[in-house]
């Protein structure tokens, strides 16, 4: 993983903290988000969305998906948030795996039941557990 790479998971997690900050339902930010052409942009080897900050991007996010976005509802700590939004893009990374692709493997609602558990755990770990999860259901 280089310095860019890992640049852009910290900006993904600082985008999924930024959405709680703005009052969006996180379950249904986070899934708007990793089924956006927004995280298709960020998946390819390289895209103008890359050098994009947190704040652009929930832009991007909002104009395309807001009839999918509720304001109010279940807002998951910022902690969560960061961990998942980081983990995804990691995972990303890690495995070559688009994000609608590791998505299905690991909704929002899976990520936060297994934060306690594998926010302290080495990225790699964590995505192997998380796969497996998967693969047993």
């Amino acid at each position: 993983m280089d310095g860019l790479q890992l640049k852009l998971c910290d900006i993904q997690g600082r985008l999924f903290e930024l959405s709680a900050e703005k009052k969006y339902d996180s379950a249904a930010f986070v899934k708007a988000f990793m089924t956006s052409d927004t995280a298709k942009a960020l998946d390819s080897d390289y895209n103008r969305m890359q050098w994009a900050g947190e704040e652009y991007l929930l832009e991007e996010i909002v104009s395309a998906a807001s009839s999918s976005l509720i304001s109010g509802g279940e807002i998951y700590s910022t902690d969560i948030l960061y961990w998942i939004g980081y983990l995804y893009r990691y995972w990303h990374y890690y495995s070559g795996e688009d994000s609608a692709k590791i998505y299905k493997q690991a909704p929002v609602e899976t990520m936060k039941r297994n934060y306690m558990i594998f926010h302290t755990m080495d990225p790699v770990l964590a995505i192997e557990d998380l796969k497996e999860i998967h693969n047993q259901t």
